[in-house]
């Protein structure tokens, strides 16, 4: 299997299987707003197709991950200030991240959505600050990781946890139950 994606929880998640994968990062453009169902699909399309091109025969995984409320789309910040907004706009309520999952294999293309609701506490500026300056917001839908010290940020989550990390297993093997067969 092909990874399309620079992202290290998605390996980790995949190696964590024991599926084995290699990576190529395709260079594409993002879709950064619309729909989030319709957003990450996309997305997760493109990287897939893209990865897929010059190896017909693989079996290619592309995913993308957003954050939203109500609407609004909260992809990786640029700087700290757009974290900052974007954790301050996240503080106290439930948001959803939600993950496309698309599968490239002999031209064909099989897609899925997962979506996990994850409710933060009310973040004050001692812990906005402290998180903020961990860095660990940079490259990180919704500005955080849950993973690591964004822990500290989330009350509960409702659903699936990996998609909140970065790759929603369960979906992955509704879309390819087999993906264990070989690991």
């Amino acid at each position: 299997m092909i990874l399309a994606s620079r992202s290290p929880q998605r390996r980790a998640i995949l190696d964590q299987l024991g599926v084995p994968f290699s990576v190529l990062v395709p260079e594409i453009e993002e879709l950064d707003s619309g729909p989030p169902d319709e957003v990450v699909l996309e997305n997760a399309y493109r990287k897939a197709a893209a990865a897929a091109r010059g190896h017909p025969d693989a079996l290619v995984l592309g995913v993308d991950t957003v954050v939203c409320i109500g609407g609004q789309v909260y992809g990786k910040p640029d700087d700290a200030a757009q974290a900052r907004s974007t954790l301050e706009a996240l503080s106290g309520r439930t948001h959803a991240v939600i993950s496309g999952i698309c599968l490239f294999e002999g031209g064909r293309a099989r897609t899925a959505a997962a979506s996990t609701l994850v409710e933060f506490r009310s973040l004050d500026h001692v812990l906005l600050d402290w998180y903020l300056a961990s860095g660990e917001w940079r490259d990180r839908a919704g500005a955080y990781a849950i993973q690591g010290r964004g822990a500290a940020l989330v009350r509960r989550i409702a659903g699936d946890y990996l998609n909140v990390v970065g790759l929603p297993v369960s979906t992955l093997l509704e879309l390819e139950p087999a993906l264990l067969a070989g690991s």
